[in-house]
């Protein structure tokens, strides 16, 4: 789905990542962890094509389609979706012509609003006067009308209270194509073959993956993706000792 060789970002002529490499299969989700002012944001920023993330070397590979200096919408009509972990204000434009515009002239299904306990919100302006909760739900809602093929959500539980967790922790697996395929007699690889879309989310605080089951963890450390491994053995890893003693015990027995 995704392939991602070397890459190289700078913002305002500042490098901020440096020979990324990753690489997300069919029907896989990762969760990306990493402090504040790692690169997380700019990686999706780099990956989604938005112009003030400048890609200095490397490429990136989607479906098979080189989209390193491809402009966001050609991205976006390939199949490339993302949640803002702070999303802009739409003034002038009613949250149903917002989904109708993701949808791309689609049918979407009318229950979905309320799925999210969103229907009340839908004649309001684009995230105008919205809550924490409520802008998640908003950035989710806009996704599954878009329906895309890659899951980029910058984190989602970040602003979110605890009525709303499990509702988006919910919504993003239903999202995934991971709602309801988490029976254990399933083995892994059968699991990836009946999910059409893939992920990659981003977490600070990892409350995420009480309702996520993510495939594979990363670890993005000072510009590089320093570890990968069992998301959770990763996570439990960071609480332990911190970023930069499990990046360095990482690279000490690799």
């Amino acid at each position: 789905m995704l392939e991602i060789n070397g890459l190289k970002v700078a913002v305002a002529g500042k490098v901020i990542l440096e020979d990324i490499n990753l690489v997300i299969n069919d029907g896989e989700a990762h969760v990306l962890f990493g402090p504040n002012g790692s690169g997380k944001s700019t990686l999706l920023g780099a990956i989604s094509g938005f112009a003030r993330y400048q890609i200095l070397d490397g490429e990136i590979i989607f479906k098979d389609v080189d989209i390193t200096h491809k402009p966001v919408h050609e991205r976006a009509l390939l199949g490339i979706g993302l949640m803002f972990q702070r999303p802009p204000t739409i003034k002038g434009l009613p949250m149903e012509d917002m989904i109708r515009i993701c949808g791309q002239g689609r049918e979407v299904p009318k229950e979905l609003p309320e799925r999210l306990n969103f229907a009340k919100f839908m004649h309001r302006e684009v995230n105008h006067g919205f809550s924490g909760g409520e802008l998640k739900r908003s950035e989710l809602l806009q996704l599954m009308a878009q329906d895309p093929d890659l899951v980029l959500l910058d984190e989602p539980e970040s602003g979110v209270d605890v009525e709303n967790i499990a509702l988006i922790g919910e919504s993003i697996n239903q999202l995934l194509d991971r709602d309801g395929l988490n029976d254990n007699a399933l083995c892994p690889r059968r699991k990836r073959e009946l999910r059409r879309k893939s992920g990659l989310v981003i977490t600070h605080t990892g409350h995420i993956l009480n309702y996520v089951n993510p495939d594979v963890g990363h670890v993005l450390f000072d510009g590089r993706l320093s570890c990968m491994g069992n998301p959770r053995e990763l996570f439990g890893c960071i609480q332990k000792i911190g970023y930069g003693e499990c990046v360095r015990c990482s690279q000490t027995c690799s």
